[in-house]
């Protein structure tokens, strides 16, 4: 049998309203009793008062008597029958006397066990035997109206049922409210880990109260975005996989392929004299090292690096990158900004080729996002700890929003035909040096800024 959270927060409230309950019930009862104890009270002052007191007793006398207590009077034989005065009338209060009273008694209380009707009104009765009465065996009968006794309880009752009333309707509202509010939060949770299920990771916002459920939903929130980076990592692994195994032999197709364009032109560039047509087959060279520099990209992702590390001139390696770059530049109208004063030479232990692939990625990415009439600075120089940095500046406007906190991480790319595997072989050859690469937004300016150690 299902039982739901509501009726389980529910069930503790039921305790408090039956405990309302009684007590309301305790006070009627108690209420009840000061009532008939202070009318036994009063009967009993009345018997003493007329006992020890002579006083005539005639309808004038009765009358202020009722005035001052409240009850009816009747006086009697002792046959229990109405005595009457000279005239002829009833020495009584009322005017409709119950022809049966019932018997005196010593204690008033035991009177009040039964009711006579009187007319129209019901009375508690009590019969007080008069022992200074000019007529022996007369009995003076007391009638308290049980309408007032009844008001007497609803007036000591009424404080309480009010309060349990206000206590229970409080109760139950706000017991209802909160289970309202936390059965709906426990849905929407319910809902938000189908959700997850189903492979959306989007968080739920926090709710202002600060409880429980709040930390449940920050653990599930925490959940889902630790999911979803799982998610992206197994696709992106998947992805190098598959790339691994599809482009794998048609990149080394390509590489020898450009190798071998490449060897060809540079055998007919050495039996050429014309030195205009020398100029193109150098350009058609070093577009043909750019091809085999993008095919090794997919060749070296995800393999572990293995470093040739030689000596080597930082200058020499950024020299031969420009080269390889500024005519590219040109005809795209590009401004390429060098240091005026050139740097000191700054030697590294490193691997040429893999450092000159670097800032090849570097200045191609730099050369798209400037665009026609754009600019790219290159400056470099000695770092902190003996090292060396390289900075490459281009005034386009940066990487977007939604890339840039994975900018280097595997297809992960803000063109609209770009790949996304550039700065993330950049990234894994300066790591695989012990340097850094990193970028920021230095005014209208995007900076890739690549340090390494030194020699």
């Amino acid at each position: 049998m299902r039982c739901g959270i509501r009726l389980q927060l529910l069930l503790p409230l039921l305790p408090i309203v039956l405990g309302l309950v009684g007590v309301s019930a305790w006070n009627a009862w108690s209420a009840g009793q000061q009532a008939r104890q202070s009318m036994v009270a009063q009967v009993r002052a009345i018997a003493t008062t007329v006992n020890a007191v002579t006083i005539p007793l005639n309808a004038q006398t009765l009358r202020l008597m009722t005035g001052l207590s409240g009850a009816e009077f009747v006086l009697c034989d002792e046959h229990r029958h109405p005595i009457r005065d000279p005239e002829g009338r009833r020495i009584a209060t009322i005017e409709n006397v119950p022809e049966t009273l019932p018997a005196p008694s010593d204690d008033p209380a035991t009177s009040f066990e039964s009711t006579i009707v009187a007319g129209a009104d019901v009375y508690f009765c009590a019969g007080i035997a008069l022992q200074h009465s000019a007529r022996p065996g007369a009995v003076l009968y007391v009638l308290s109206p049980e309408s007032r006794y009844r008001e007497a309880v609803w007036q000591a009752l009424r404080p309480a049922l009010w309060l349990g009333a206000i206590g229970t309707g409080v109760s139950a509202l706000l017991g209802g409210v909160l289970v309202q509010q936390i059965g709906r939060r426990i849905s929407n949770l319910e809902r938000r880990t189908r959700l997850i299920a189903e492979g959306d990771f989007s968080p739920m916002p926090l709710t202002s109260l600060n409880d429980e459920l709040r930390d449940l939903t920050r653990s599930v929130n925490d959940m889902a975005h630790r999911l979803s980076n799982y998610q992206e990592q197994t696709r992106q692994t998947e992805r190098l996989r598959l790339l691994g195994q599809v482009s794998g032999g048609l990149a080394h197709q390509l590489r020898n392929a450009a190798a071998g364009a490449r060897l060809a032109v540079q055998l007919f560039a050495a039996d050429l004299a014309d030195d205009a047509n020398r100029e193109s087959l150098d350009v058609a060279l070093r577009q043909l090292a750019i091809v085999e520099m993008h095919v090794k990209k997919f060749l070296d992702l995800g393999k572990a690096l293995e470093l040739n590390r030689q000596l080597c001139q930082l200058e020499k390696i950024v020299a031969d990158a420009m080269s390889l770059i500024r005519a590219q530049c040109a005809h795209a109208g590009i401004e390429l900004r060098e240091a005026e004063t050139p740097p000191p030479s700054l030697s590294l232990s490193a691997d040429a080729e893999q450092l000159a692939q670097v800032f090849m990625n570097l200045l191609t990415n730099a050369i798209e996002a400037a665009g026609p009439g754009g600019w790219i600075a290159i400056r470099w120089g000695r770092g902190e700890g003996g090292g060396a940095f390289l900075e490459i500046r281009d005034s386009g406007p940066g990487p977007s929003v939604e890339v840039a906190a994975r900018l280097f991480e595997p297809f992960v790319t803000g063109k609209r035909e770009g790949v996304g595997l550039g700065l993330a072989v950049a990234r894994q050859i300066v790591v695989a040096h012990g340097g850094a690469i990193r970028w920021s937004r230095d005014g209208q300016a995007t900076c890739f800024r690549v340090e390494l150690p030194g020699a």
